[in-house]
Order: C-alpha cells, then sequence, then structure tokens
C-alpha cells in the first residue's frame, strides 16, 4: 500500500472518530472550502460553511455513530477517489429510536502542498437499513 494511499485511509478513520466524538472542526478541517456533496433527493450542498451549519444543528438534537469499510482507493497524481461502505447511526439526544442508514460513498479527495488529503467531492448513497 502506498503512502498515499494509507494517508487517505487515515483521513476516512479520522473522520469517522470525530464525527462520534461531537468533533466538528477535525471533521471540517478533512475538506476543502469549495467541498460539494451530493445525496439522492437533495440538492447539491456547496461548501464548509453548508457543511458545518448543517452537521452543528443536527447535532444540537441528536447524536451521530458512523463506521466505514473502505472498499477501495486509487491515487493518480494529487487526485485520489474512495469509496467506502458506510453504516451511520442517528441516535436522539432525548432518547427514542435510532435511525440507521447504510450504503456506499465516493469521495474525491485532493492532496494539498502540506501533503495532507481532503475531501473535494462526495456522492452519499446511503439508504434506511431495514
Amino acid at each position: 500500500m502506498s503512502s498515499d494511499e494509507q494517508a487517505i485511509r487515515d483521513v476516512v478513520a479520522l473522520w469517522h472518530r470525530a464525527t462520534n466524538a461531537d468533533d466538528v472542526d477535525t471533521v471540517l478541517g478533512l475538506m476543502a472550502e469549495d467541498v460539494v456533496f451530493l445525496v439522492a433527493g437533495q440538492p447539491p450542498m456547496r461548501g464548509r460553511s453548508s457543511f458545518e451549519r448543517g452537521l452543528r444543528q443536527l447535532l444540537t438534537q441528536q447524536r451521530i455513530e458512523s463506521t466505514g469499510d473502505v472498499q477501495e482507493v486509487e491515487v493518480s497524481g494529487n487526485l485520489a477517489y474512495c469509496w467506502t461502505v458506510l453504516t451511520v447511526r442517528i441516535v436522539p439526544r432525548a432518547g427514542g429510536d435510532s435511525a440507521v442508514r447504510k450504503g456506499s460513498a465516493l469521495s474525491i479527495l485532493h492532496k494539498q502542498q502540506n501533503g495532507s488529503w481532503v475531501v473535494v467531492r462526495d456522492a452519499n448513497l446511503l439508504t434506511a437499513a431495514s
């Protein structure tokens, strides 16, 4: 495994650890300022600030428990893609039933001048788990 592939796998693992710990600032540091998130049935979420607003609002009422199993990483120069199978559980902070979503995500990452990798595009194909 190349050092770039390992670094991208580390980004995915850190994203999940930070999400599970409600560490929004760490999650934000793993994406480009002009990131775009694509989710079926929703308009594209454009920009880190849009993601931040949505995540901080969600975390006021709910907690997120996420895991991911990286299926594939392909690196070509300063661009890479990563396919991950995700499980995301949304847990109401006040109690009650959790919502579970499962599926794949395809992320495009860009290598920064300092050598770190950040998500620039993400297509999330999660659906309600049965």
